[in-house]
């Protein structure tokens, strides 16, 4: 019932910055809470970010806080992570996902209903 499409991933060196873009079509009233994970090869699914749209509210997993900022534009239903500083373990797929309600914890992957196919981001020393 949601579609969500990234972008804006590549291969930088470390301390360069990228924005990753989320961008929501469908449905788009079940995609009233929006976050950011990542996985590299052998790891579990890792919380970065993510954003309340009603409430305004703002998350960052601890390996990322300083570094990371989400924002977004609800009009044009499109999420946004500024990445800077990046560093050689920030190296992973980053996927979007999108919930209506969050019932507990913004950080488990659990509480997300649709997911993107996500973007390859490697930053290299």
């Amino acid at each position: 019932q949601v579609q969500l499409v990234e972008a804006g991933g590549g291969s930088v060196q470390a301390g360069a910055a990228l924005r990753l873009s989320c961008t929501a079509s469908g449905r788009t009233g079940l995609s009233q809470h929006m976050g950011w994970f990542r996985q590299a090869p052998g790891a579990e699914r890792e919380f970065v970010a993510a954003i309340g749209w009603s409430g305004g509210f703002t998350y960052y997993g601890d390996s990322v806080k300083g570094r990371f900022t989400i924002s977004g534009d609800r009009a044009k239903n499109t999420v946004y992570l500024q990445m800077n500083t990046l560093q050689p373990e920030d190296t992973a797929v980053y996927y979007c996902a999108a919930a209506k309600y969050i019932y507990s914890d913004y950080a488990t992957k659990e509480e997300y209903d649709y997911w993107g196919q996500g973007t390859q981001v490697t930053v290299s020393s």
